[in-house]
């Protein structure tokens, strides 16, 4: 069993192009893998664990995946997860892996998908709520995809992020950075809205604010409840996720982004509608790119976990011993 820290992933240089061609091979294959619902427990509004667990016949795997959000972490962000990986065949534990690259990684892949799949095929114009780790990973393979598009990036101020933000991007010359006091500002500005806020109690902007054929993708789903009712279609990564939304029922369109994929759902219909996609996030993702990730490391540190190596391993004696007496 190996143990893979963060460093030890971030240091293999997985490639923006890598991470949005593994979203798309797992969008491709959901239908044939096993995936529950999350479970999601929480301590308040601001402190949740959220368990994702999955089986890829395909890749011989089986996955969990913990997340936690604690405002209040003593080391590190507050966003923070860890990945088990079995072999599907023997049961083996394969890898304990650190989750924040991995996580970071597929949902910037998966935001920068729902962008060219739903978005007008002419857009270029960007807004993003929500500056950290999260909307750097988007940015980085949004802006990789898209180098040929020129883009103007509506980021909305808080304390010094955004400066740091657009900095980081300096070198593209196809970007153009425009910075709001407000996110209503932002979007009325934007055919792409990006949200990668972890937490808000309060709609971004009323929904006129929302231009014709914009697409809104709220990386963490809070901030557009009021768009539930009078968006055009919406989409999700997986229907369940969304089952238990208040106004699910409401929905003039459903379907999941796995469908369009395949063609078996119709995507954007036409240049003025504004389509919603909640990609709440699948565990299919996080799975495959761990194992992707074991198999191209050429060094991993092996530990054990002293499991029981006997089927009758209570009080330190063997199956035989209890049997012979």
């Amino acid at each position: 069993m190996k143990v893979i820290n963060h460093s030890t992933i971030q240091s293999l240089g997985i490639s923006p192009q890598d991470a949005y061609q593994w979203v798309e091979e797992m969008l491709v294959q959901k239908q044939h893998s096993i995936l529950p619902p999350k479970i999601s427990m929480r301590q308040n509004n601001h402190i949740f664990y959220n368990v994702m667990s999955c089986i890829l016949p395909q890749e011989d795997c089986v996955g969990v995946k913990v997340i936690t959000r604690h405002p209040e972490k003593i080391q590190g962000p507050s966003l923070t997860s860890q990945i088990l990986l079995y072999k599907a065949s023997t049961g083996d534990l394969l890898a304990i892996l650190d989750g924040s690259y991995i996580t970071a990684m597929r949902t910037g892949a998966v935001a920068t998908h729902s962008v060219r799949l739903f978005a007008n095929p002419n857009f270029n114009s960007v807004a993003i709520i929500g500056l950290g780790v999260t909307a750097t990973a988007t940015m980085d393979i949004l802006s990789e995809m898209e180098s040929a598009r020129e883009m103007t990036i509506h980021l909305v101020r808080y304390k010094n992020q955004a400066e740091c933000f657009s900095e980081r991007y300096k070198g593209r010359q196809n970007l153009h950075f425009v910075i709001h006091d407000d996110a209503a500002s932002a979007i009325r500005s934007s055919e792409v809205i990006i949200s990668c806020v972890t937490f808000t109690d309060h709609n971004f902007a009323e929904s006129d604010v929302y231009r014709q054929g914009c697409v809104v993708i709220p990386v963490h789903s809070m901030g557009f409840q009021n768009c539930d009712i009078c968006f055009d279609k919406v989409f999700a990564d997986d229907i369940d996720h969304i089952r238990n939304f208040k106004y699910f029922d409401q929905f003039k369109s459903v379907a999941e982004v796995a469908s369009v994929v395949r063609g078996e759902a119709a995507g954007r219909d036409n240049s003025q509608q504004r389509i919603l996609v909640y990609n709440i996030g699948l565990a299919i993702h996080d799975i495959y790119f761990a194992n992707k990730i074991l198999s191209q490391l050429p060094i991993a540190t092996d530990m054990e976990l002293d499991g029981p190596n006997e089927k009758m391993w209570l009080s330190g004696r063997t199956g035989d011993d209890i049997c012979r007496r």
